[in-house]
């Protein structure tokens, strides 16, 4: 059955507003009535909007979204395959943190107690699902998926002992970055270490193939053009994002 744009707006949830901007943005336009000239949306364009929507959950812009469908022989099966596989990851990270909470719930109860085993994997867990909250989708559209499943992987499958080194190449690279904002120079030798234990804690939970130079000189960049970074860096010390950007592009420079 054909929907106006206030049934079609109820149906999905979607604004009448909504719609109205993609008609106009040219993203998903309707037929026009013969008698009333309203805008009629058939199924054609409701399969489209089915599709639309899943690409914006995607976290693809809408530009993106209408290269995508437009495109001549454009084959939905691989991105469709792609969905699927990051709703299989997020569901396997969410059961995992589901009996987590269950066991902590227990052990605070008095119905049971975790050992360090269970604790560490805890954490673990606890962490890659905060990182997938706040940058998760923000990953994805910069690097692929399947580079950001990967690096949750490795973090997942850390020991306890790694787990540990890289919290001492944590602590390392920042008191090394103090170390050199304090002596002003972003080319020095405290400045240098930072980037290079910087690059070594990366390594912990990036791949290979994601660790580029491009990508981690693009990655300290984005430390000063994003708030929640920035006010990391700031703890550290004043203007410490801009001059950390400085520093890792003297270390490439030196390499």
């Amino acid at each position: 059955m054909p929907y106006t744009v206030k049934q079609l707006a109820a149906l999905t949830g979607l604004t009448p507003r909504t719609l109205r901007y993609y008609d106009a943005i040219g993203l998903l336009q309707p037929s026009r009535s013969r008698e009333n000239g309203y805008r009629l949306y058939g199924s054609g364009e409701v399969d489209r909007l089915q599709q639309i929507l899943l690409y914006r959950e995607m976290g693809l812009p809408l530009e993106a979204i209408g290269g995508l469908l437009d495109a001549p022989g454009f084959d939905r099966a691989p991105v469709l395959r792609e969905h699927l596989r990051q709703l299989q990851n997020q569901r396997q990270r969410v059961e995992m943190l589901i009996r987590t909470v269950s066991r902590t719930l227990s052990m605070l109860e008095g119905g049971s107690s975790m050992n360090d085993y269970e604790k560490f994997e805890s954490m673990k867990q606890r962490v890659i699902a905060e990182n997938e909250a706040a940058y998760g989708q923000e990953a994805r559209k910069r690097h692929g998926g399947g580079a950001v499943d990967g690096s949750s992987r490795k973090l997942s499958g850390m020991t306890e002992q790694e787990w540990g080194q890289m919290q001492e190449e944590e602590k390392g690279y920042q008191a090394a970055l103090l170390r050199a904002m304090q002596a002003g120079d972003p080319a020095g030798e405290d400045a240098q270490e930072a980037c290079r234990l910087h690059r070594a804690w990366l390594s912990r939970c990036w791949t290979p193939e994601l660790l580029t130079d491009e990508a981690h000189i693009q990655l300290v960049e984005m430390y000063g053009q994003d708030e929640r970074f920035t006010a990391f860096y700031e703890k550290i010390a004043p203007g410490c994002a801009v001059f950390f950007a400085q520093a890792v592009r003297a270390f490439y420079r030196r390499k």
